[in-house]
């Protein structure tokens, strides 16, 4: 019990990562508002991207921020949060389809941009979520690293999904939020490729 009161405990970040959960879906189960599920597609996918960017700031932010806790804490979480990311993710495809609630309808939809990008991104998803486990960090070696890289196509396509969301007027807050992560992305390429290096005599 102690060691669940801890800062530092993964339980107690796992009670914090679900509080959002436990609100949508309380009111996905008791509200009688009959647009309930299209009111939380909106908020789902949000919490999902917001921990999937956090979570990508974590090594370039370690890089930045040297000696600092903040980022090394974040590190050492990161699969916490990414499997949390698309726990999101998954409830907001539910809300997405139960707010359809129509197959043709989500079929007639898969040609629009926000759409089909929505759908890859969760698909990458689902094997780096399914292989999140130490099991499987162990049993697939370098290729569990080469997998996890996949982040980053789920990234850009997450990014083009809320971006181009009714006809782009989801631009402004997908760069809000997407905007420290590019900065801190650009600063990791520059540091690794484009720096000045000290010449070896």
């Amino acid at each position: 019990m102690q060691r669940f009161f801890t800062f530092t405990s993964p339980y107690l970040l796992w009670l914090v990562l679900a509080i959002p959960a436990i609100g949508m879906t309380f009111d996905a189960l008791t509200s009688s508002n009959p647009r309930v599920f299209h009111i939380l597609v909106h908020p789902s996918g949000e919490t999902s991207a917001r921990l999937l960017i956090i979570l990508m700031m974590a090594t370039p932010l370690a890089m930045l921020l040297k000696g600092w806790r903040g980022p090394q804490w974040l590190k050492r979480n990161r699969r916490y949060l990414g499997v949390a990311s698309f726990g999101y993710a998954l409830m907001h495809t539910v809300f997405y389809l139960l707010d359809k609630a129509s197959l043709a309808t989500v079929v007639d939809e898969l040609p629009r941009l926000y759409i089909w990008t929505g759908w890859i991104a969760f698909l990458i998803f689902v094997p780096l979520a399914l292989t999140s486990m130490d099991y499987f960090v162990r049993k697939m070696g370098t290729w569990w690293k080469w997998l996890q890289r996949w982040t980053y196509a789920a990234a850009v396509l997450t990014l083009v999904h809320w971006a181009a969301l009714h006809n782009w007027n989801g631009l402004a807050p997908a760069m809000i939020h997407f905007g420290p992560l590019i900065a801190l992305e650009a600063y990791r390429i520059w540091y690794w490729y484009l720096r000045p290096r000290p010449q070896v005599a």
